[in-house]
């Protein structure tokens, strides 16, 4: 007999489908069809009823009713820790820094920088700015804030060189189809992304182990599972554009469009850095914000044909 189950993907990863020893289907909970009426009903026997006949057209061949999620290896997803937890961290770290430096902007206090050498120092040596020392509390309170600063920096140093010693070892092996196991493989697909000028061992590592790992058929589906694709609206006579679809993750959206101005700045004799220099032809402002969407999607096509052929960019340098 045969058991099929399924259920939607969310806060509690993947341990379910890993668990389970029947067939079971990992659903995107946002690709189920709802009923467009004003005022919706939500029960749990509603969303289950829901599911399960979703699953039953998808079972019959159906792929519209629904949006499978790729469930990924547990090495695969243990990979994927070291830059999320990077990026935590930076978040905490900008916290912090910015907690010390409002209670310093209180007291008139605008010089000091809670990430420069010497801190401690220069926070005991302090005068207001009506002359008078700090007060003991908020003295304490900085200094506290200054203690959980400085174990977020070991911190983010410590992951860093972790990061960094990936790269490395992935330099040191041999051709990609010798690689040993699948951490090798990853390894030395970072290390062929950075030696592209202008891909640092942060981009890198984002692209491998949290876009290029999944299996894309051709250049639409890589942009449309970034959010980077357009999303027309045409009914009748009325067509117009509604910009992109921003469908995948927005954070990995935001560090794409930031690869795309560095792009610009090491890479400016590439034939995608010309494209978007005559494209936007001297302009400036939301211009530009809405091409560097455009030129950072096509970025990302390139550096995924790369990863997989070895296609260089038109006109791009290696390091």
């Amino acid at each position: 007999m045969r058991v099929l189950c399924c259920y939607e993907a969310g806060y509690e990863g993947f341990w379910l489908d890993r668990a389970l020893s029947v067939e079971t289907v990992v659903l995107d909970p946002a690709s189920l069809l709802v009923n467009r009426k004003a005022r919706q009903r939500k029960t749990d026997r509603i969303d289950a009823k829901k599911m399960v006949r979703a699953l039953l057209a998808h079972d019959r061949g159906d792929a519209a009713v629904l949006s499978r999620v790729r469930v990924p290896s547990v090495e695969e997803e243990d990979r994927k820790r070291l830059l999320r937890e990077r990026r935590r961290l930076v978040k905490e770290r900008t916290a912090l820094s910015n907690a010390i430096g409002g209670l310093l902007k209180l007291h008139g206090i605008f010089d000091l920088r809670p990430r420069a050498r010497g801190f401690a120092v220069q926070l005991a040596e302090a005068r207001t700015a009506y002359g008078a020392p700090l007060p003991p509390r908020v003295r304490r309170e900085i200094e506290r804030l200054a203690e959980r600063l400085a174990l977020v920096e070991r911190q983010i140093a410590d992951v860093e060189a972790e990061r960094d010693a990936v790269v490395r070892r992935g330099e040191a092996l041999p051709a990609l189809d010798a690689c040993p196991d699948s951490e090798a493989r990853a390894a030395a697909r970072i290390a062929v992304l950075t030696r592209l000028r202008g891909i640092g061992a942060n981009d890198a590592t984002l692209l491998v182990h949290e876009v290029f790992y999944r299996d894309f058929d051709n250049r639409r589906e890589v942009a449309g599972w970034a959010g980077m694709a357009p999303a027309p609206w045409a009914s009748g006579p009325v067509q117009r554009d509604q910009g992109i679809g921003r469908d995948g993750p927005g954070w990995i959206r935001a560090q794409l469009i930031r690869m795309a101005w560095r792009w610009l700045r090491f890479q400016p004799d590439s034939a995608l850095s010309l494209w978007f220099e005559r494209r936007i032809a001297g302009a400036h402002g939301r211009m530009r914000r809405v091409m560097i969407v455009a030129l950072a999607r096509k970025l990302l096509i390139a550096l995924w044909r790369f990863q997989q052929s070895g296609l260089i960019p038109t006109g791009a340098r290696l390091a």
